[in-house]
């Protein structure tokens, strides 16, 4: 007979037994509730387009994801909803399975392709393959055009000015009638490395970036981590080489959006690799979202530091300070005073016509959801309703108050190309 302790020794090795959490690491929940639905919301209203024009003509979506590392392009892609769902619809989904003609993801990591050939192997329309794109697209001879050449999380930040122009141009010449592309930088002004701020904008400005979020604080100090160098993009650079390329082509390419993701949860945040005044703010928003946790809403609140000869960023910068703290203290004085035993607010909420738009509906909307939710008895009500959703208001903040500038860990781009 098997010992109890091997079998339960045994059953504990599968690794079943691990509790998962999303306070750490790449999967964490600022990942999940913040920057993959910024992308997927910025997005969708040109992907809706371009769907209703490929249904009219009776023809599906072909997708190209360039660095799509272990695949996560297609999860994010495949999970658009149409729209922001009510409390009584069900999430559709934009891309509806029968709409996708097939996704093809290109990363020059061998070990990435194999990781998302493995978790993308039940999909028959996928394929994964390893290629290079630092200047003109790796495709097979006669290869079909695309309608959506996708990049994330900075991919295009691998890329030297020259390469990047010469890719679009590539992406151009090979592309339909009309496609989109969705083109992604680290961010040249993020706080998170505000001591590599230089006032210039000289060509190719990189950083020699370090993942070294991935590990605990105290191992990130004993292990040397390899650095590599990655392009700084400013909205001004982005749009200069993009016009570089359309002078290049006889293609159109016109810029539809720009936006920034990850003002002040980028991941460097909680490392202070490169500004030492950075907080660990990110950390703070994981725990707004993990169930059953409640969080220390001091953790929320910002200090930001200026740095001299930076004025339009320092304006920036203290103004979402401002606002983002107040969100914080409006929602920490709503908890303080609600009286669990007559569940009322105790505090008196006047009229504050002075403060910015998008303070007041921050707070507009926080009161209402501890009002709607404070009295419920079941669960954790502030750790499981309250806090999540002064995350996702946290991150509407984000979302209307920035302008795409390159003010953040991420810089975004998409454009529209006519042939």
């Amino acid at each position: 007979m098997v010992d109890v302790r091997e079998a339960y020794s045994e059953a504990v090795g599968t690794g079943q037994y691990q509790m998962e959490t999303r306070l750490l690491g790449k999967y964490d929940n600022v990942r999940v509730c913040w920057e993959d639905q910024i992308t997927q919301i910025f997005l969708r209203p040109y992907l809706e387009e371009l769907l209703a024009e490929k249904k009219k003509n009776l023809e599906r979506i072909r997708i190209l994801d360039l660095g799509c590392g272990t695949g996560d392009g297609y999860y994010q892609l495949m999970t658009i909803p149409t729209k922001d769902p009510g409390v009584y619809e069900h999430r559709i989904k934009l891309i509806a399975p029968e709409m996708l003609g097939c996704y093809k993801g290109i990363d020059i990591n061998g070990e990435m392709v194999g990781k998302a050939e493995s978790m993308l192997a039940k999909e028959d329309k996928v394929t994964i393959c390893e290629g290079d794109f630092s200047g003109e697209l790796p495709l097979e001879e006669n290869e079909d055009s695309y309608d959506l050449y996708f990049t994330s999380y900075g991919t295009f930040s691998h890329l030297t000015d020259n390469q990047f122009v010469n890719l679009l141009v590539d992406i151009a010449k090979h592309s339909s009638k009309r496609a989109l592309v969705v083109c992604d930088w680290i961010g040249r002004y993020s706080y998170e490395w505000q001591d590599l701020w230089v006032p210039e904008l000289k060509a190719d400005h990189t950083m020699d970036y370090v993942i070294s979020y991935v590990y605990p604080k105290n191992t990130r100090r004993r292990k040397k981590l390899q650095p590599f160098p990655l392009r700084m993009m400013s909205r001004t650079e982005a749009e200069n080489l993009i016009h570089m390329a359309n002078d290049k082509t006889e293609a159109e390419i016109e810029i539809k959006q720009f936006f920034d993701r990850s003002i002040f949860v980028g991941r460097h945040m909680d490392t202070g690799d490169y500004n030492p005044n950075a907080q660990p703010i990110r950390r703070a928003v994981n725990s707004l979202h993990e169930a059953n946790l409640r969080t220390d809403l001091t953790q929320l609140v910002f200090n930001y530091y200026p740095k001299q000869g930076f004025d339009f960023l320092n304006n920036f910068f203290e103004k979402m300070q401002m606002v983002w703290n107040g969100v914080v203290e409006h929602t920490s004085k709503l908890l303080n005073s609600y009286n669990a035993e007559t569940d009322q607010l105790e505090m008196e909420l006047k009229p504050l016509p002075n403060l910015p738009e998008e303070l007041q509906k921050a707070m507009n909307r926080m009161t209402r959801v501890v009002e709607g939710a404070a009295w419920l008895k079941a669960g954790d009500p502030r750790a499981n309703i309250i806090e999540p959703q002064l995350g996702y208001t946290l991150r509407q903040l984000e979302m209307d108050m920035q302008s795409g500038q390159g003010v953040a860990h991420g810089l975004a781009a998409i454009l529209e190309i006519r042939n």
